[in-house]
């Protein structure tokens, strides 16, 4: 029995061996598995949702949640620490660079076209002048049959009815592009208003929404409106978007190819800050979106998780931005990106 007792402890003892063995893979991937969670800008959530779900096929261990509160929340969460990244369409400024203490990287991932959107009942093709727009948006002009929207519009019969205006609610990169453009083309505009991510409006009676799906719904519901959003979210709701002037005098509509001219000349300085208050060619209001990635983290684990996820976006992830209208970023650029990254996130 004495033999056949120490026979059977040492099956057991084997089994549980073996089953460690075999389980160990399993183990490992469960104590690797990285969780990101980043917050921020609206103009890019559904590209940022997208890489999200398809980042997870090449790597299973990788999860990634954001959280779209606006550019402004992304730069608060990203200064306070309580993201792994952030998300803006306006790039930091020195002073809000300063304020982070583990230091921070602009990535660039991807630019877009920004839509002025509107819902006038009877009006099928609007356009706006590079000296309208800034006039409607600084409070000048508050009805829809006046002079200057009529001499942009031969033909059309515009009703005489007040403007309403919707703008965001929160502070936004979306509101920033829109204003920045508006102060470049435009100095009444820019000193009474500016570019901001949270500008003081001087609009009557103006409808406020949070992120650019609030907006868009306000304007589809909202007979008479007018308001900006990013592009993908004005043909997701089929919302109409104006033709805009450009710079050389040209009615141009958002779309991918329009905004693709506009960025095409586009120079990145070594911290990939650009603004584009007024491009050559092309739809005339666009604007990038970044990330905003540490360079230091707290465990190494995050920071090579934060380094995976940052070398997908720019390699297997820039493939999608097409399919949902955004530009991608030039791979000479993105191969720029990847070495500050690679060398500097610890």
């Amino acid at each position: 029995m004495a033999f056949l007792s120490t026979i059977l402890n040492r099956v057991v003892a084997t089994s549980v061996v073996t089953g460690a063995v075999a389980l160990s893979p399993v183990l490992t991937a469960i104590a690797q598995a990285e969780t990101l969670n980043g917050a921020g800008a609206t103009f890019p959530a559904p590209l940022y949702e997208k890489y999200a779900r398809e980042v997870k096929k090449k790597h299973p261990d990788l999860k990634v949640n954001y959280q779209a509160i606006g550019s402004g929340g992304g730069i608060r969460q990203i200064t306070a620490g309580t993201v792994d990244f952030g998300g803006s369409d306006a790039a930091m400024t020195d002073a809000e660079i300063a304020k982070v203490k583990n230091g921070v990287i602009l990535v660039p991932t991807a630019g877009g076209a920004v839509s002025v959107v509107y819902n006038v009942p009877g009006v099928s093709k609007l356009r706006l002048s590079r000296a309208t727009l800034p006039d409607i948006f600084s409070g000048k002009i508050t009805k829809w049959d006046d002079a200057k929207i009529k001499a942009d519009n031969p033909g059309v019969n515009l009703p005489n009815q007040p403007i309403k205006f919707v703008v965001r609610a929160d502070g936004s990169g979306t509101t920033f592009i829109f204003t920045n453009h508006l102060s470049a083309t435009n100095g009444y505009f820019k000193g009474r208003i500016g570019a901001n991510t949270a500008p003081k409006w001087t609009l009557p009676n103006a409808l406020k929404g949070k992120g650019n799906p609030g907006v868009a719904a306000l304007v589809k519901s909202t007979a008479g409106s007018i308001g900006y959003v990013e592009y993908d979210y004005a043909t997701k709701n089929n919302l109409k978007s104006a033709e805009l002037q450009n710079k050389k005098g040209e009615f141009v509509a958002p779309s991918l190819a329009s905004a693709n001219a506009a960025l095409s000349n586009v120079a990145f300085p070594s911290n990939y800050r650009v603004f584009i208050g007024d491009p050559s060619q092309g739809y005339p209001i666009v604007g990038l979106t970044w990330m905003m990635v540490y360079k230091q983290y707290a465990t190494p684990a995050k920071a090579d998780a934060v380094k995976k996820w940052i070398n997908w976006v720019l390699k297997d992830g820039q493939q999608y931005n097409d399919d949902l209208n955004y530009t991608k970023i030039p791979s000479d650029v993105a191969n720029r990106v990847l070495q500050t990254v690679n060398s500097t996130v610890k």
